[in-house]
């Protein structure tokens, strides 16, 4: 079974604040998340995932943010 985290730390393994995650999951973006009662974890292999996409997306602008239109 993948190791579940608690958002304090997906936080710390992402180096953000908890609200930030907390802001992400409100707006339906960031890593993925389940809720099981009042805690929300996320597993480990989605915060992988999450920050290879990261990484990918970085690589196709070469680490620049894209010219505003």
């Amino acid at each position: 079974m993948d190791p579940l985290m608690t958002i304090d730390q997906a936080a710390e393994r992402l180096c953000m604040s908890e609200a930030t995650l907390r802001f992400w999951r409100h707006k339906g973006i960031g890593p993925k998340s389940a809720k099981f009662g009042r805690r929300i974890v996320y597993r480990e292999s989605d915060l992988n995932a999450w920050i290879e996409a990261q990484f990918a997306a970085a690589a196709e602008t070469n680490g620049r943010p894209t010219p505003a239109a």
